[in-house]
């Protein structure tokens, strides 16, 4: 999703090049836009509509039955319960970030002068929005890494107009999450957290944000599919994500998606720009794991490898000139400084076993990889021209700043 911005787009997330801690390296045709969303906590108030008694002669036993009129009175107002109880927990996130402009002033295409000559680099001001959760009564507001990522200075205002400076406590690229501390004693509401493992496709889904700016937009969809992924994003690839098709726009990341009970299911993150309300967020049960690290450790401990990987299909294999009936991941890239290349890894070794487990997709790579923790070696064994290597990778820590494609 894109952010709100003013002279940039700030709260927006581009792509980055760098598939981290063995994420597969795959385009998907489509763009993935980030946003800024504002977060709600929900809380259905548990109200029960007034019943008729109707008494069965022929068993004197007394039976409840709630009239269609009845039932669409309390619809009515379900919605907009939900909305009211939820912005108080929904927080605005504004972001400043300074960066040096180029010492030239451009006058046309591949030309300039040097401006003013005093050998000081002009500076200008990147301004964005974004959105967030309170998660803690006592100040702790989950948002998107996206969102912060960079910010020199960040403004939290809160449902009642009240401004507090931000600092980041920790931040999770491998999720997109991060979390931000504010300053404050009382007066704060915590969202009421759900849970994302009874999800289906089907069940009614709420976004509450401030999409282009227009704070605590509320939109209503449903729950379109489970266990998606973003490949061209390497955070998303990481996560199997909740898609909804309840409006999300740019101004909406990091802000909530709530289920009919008012309880929060996911942190809204990012939208298909070539497609019609396709929208992903973070579910609750992933995020809740990661904002308790966070809060406890300031960063979640994960092994990171710094490969990129693409399936080794006939075709792949007719063009490197090797067997098709080779099985094994295709090395599409190393990181800079990473690992896998100080490990020895190459762009063209074909993995074939990781632990001395035959893999034939990255996704297997990934798993086997992810059960270490930093510090600790993982075994390969690779092709390259011909001849089987042994490679021992000493796993580091996940990077927080993810890098582009070169």
């Amino acid at each position: 999703m894109k952010g709100r911005n003013h002279r940039t787009q700030f709260g927006k997330m581009h792509a980055p090049s760098l598939v981290l801690g063995a994420v597969s390296a795959c385009v998907i045709g489509g763009a993935v836009w980030f946003g800024v969303i504002a977060p709600g906590k929900v809380q259905l108030p548990q109200v029960n509509p007034p019943a008729d008694k109707v008494v069965d002669s022929s068993t004197a036993t007394t039976k409840t039955t709630i009239s269609p009129t009845k039932i669409m009175m309390l619809a009515e107002n379900t919605i907009s319960d939900i909305a009211s109880d939820a912005s108080l927990s929904v927080v605005n996130i504004d972001i400043k970030k300074n960066i040096v402009r180029s010492p030239y002033t451009i006058l046309m295409p591949g030309f300039g002068i040097e401006d003013g000559g005093s050998g000081v680099q002009p500076k200008s001001m990147q301004i964005g929005s974004g959105s967030g959760l309170i998660i803690k009564s006592d100040g702790y507001i989950l948002t998107n890494n996206h969102v912060i990522q960079s910010a020199d200075d960040i403004m939290v205002t809160l449902s009642d107009k009240r401004k507090f400076k931000g600092k980041v406590v920790g931040r999770d690229a491998f999720t997109d999450l991060a979390l931000v501390k504010i300053d404050v004693k009382e007066g704060l509401t915590a969202a009421t957290l759900g849970t994302s493992k009874d999800l289906r496709p089907g069940d009614w889904a709420i976004a509450i944000g401030s999409p282009l700016g227009l704070d605590h937009t509320v939109t209503l969809g449903i729950v379109s599919a489970l266990g998606r992924s973003l490949s061209e994003i390497s955070s998303l690839n990481n996560v199997e994500l909740i898609q909804t098709d309840a409006a999300i726009n740019p101004g909406n990341s990091g802000g909530p998606l709530l289920n009919i009970h008012g309880q929060v299911i996911g942190i809204n993150t990012a939208i298909r720009q070539d497609g019609q309300n396709i929208g992903f967020a973070i579910p609750v049960d992933v995020f809740k794991g990661v904002a308790e690290d966070l809060i406890k450790n300031g960063k979640v401990a994960r092994a990171y490898v710094g490969v990129y990987m693409q399936p080794l299909d006939k075709r792949v294999a007719k063009s490197l000139g090797i067997d098709e009936s080779i099985k094994g991941v295709l090395v599409a890239g190393v990181a800079p400084d990473s690992p896998a290349l100080l490990g020895g890894l190459k762009p063209g070794d074909i993995i074939q076993k990781v632990d001395g487990t035959a893999v034939d997709a990255s996704q297997i790579v990934q798993s086997i990889v992810r059960k270490h923790k930093p510090g600790e070696e993982v075994s390969f064994l690779v092709l390259r021209e011909g001849k089987l290597i042994p490679l021992e990778i000493k796993v580091a820590d996940y990077p927080q700043e993810v890098p582009e494609h070169e």
